[in-house]
């Protein structure tokens, strides 16, 4: 990794779970303590966009229904816990609140806990199965051109400046 990609050049918005936050909806985290080297000499902004849209930890578990994160920011999809409650308007909130902070931190970069309702990057659950789709605040985040990575991320890729 060079030390122009160690320096940074901007921040990188990282899962608060993937940190050691105990935020997942089981109440438990998924720290990787790998991230460290990738994350050297980075500004990390840490984010829970569940938490962010009033959802508490524990909480119960939710998936997609009709469509991957894309799809519920355009209206066509929804989420649902496992008890088969709406929580679309939580998951926008959160993802928008996250968004919020992100961009305000100058986030270049996303590092992301894939499988997850709001930060999957290559799978989540959706309607029973896990299956390819981004989470809801991952797909926004791309369309405001923040790069997103999954959390086995080696190495940031490094930019280069038109």
């Amino acid at each position: 990794m060079s030390d122009k990609v160690k320096a940074g050049s901007g921040a990188v918005v990282v899962s608060a779970c993937l940190l050691g936050r105990r935020c997942r909806f089981d109440g438990r985290d998924k720290f990787t303590p790998e991230l460290g080297v990738v994350l050297e000499g980075r500004h990390i902004i840490p984010v829970c966009p569940e938490e962010l849209g009033g959802l508490g930890t524990p909480r119960p578990a939710c998936q997609l229904q009709g469509g991957d994160g894309g799809a519920v920011l355009d209206g066509r999809a929804t989420m649902v816990d496992i008890d088969g409650k709406d929580r679309r308007a939580e998951f926008l909130k959160g993802a928008e609140a996250a968004l919020a902070e992100a961009l305000a931190g100058g986030a270049t970069d996303a590092i992301l806990k894939d499988h997850s309702p709001s930060c999957a990057v290559r799978q989540v659950y959706r309607d029973g199965a896990l299956v390819d789709g981004q989470g809801v605040f991952t797909a926004l985040l791309q369309r405001h051109g923040i790069a997103v990575h999954a959390e086995n991320i080696t190495k940031m890729p490094s930019r280069r400046r038109s």
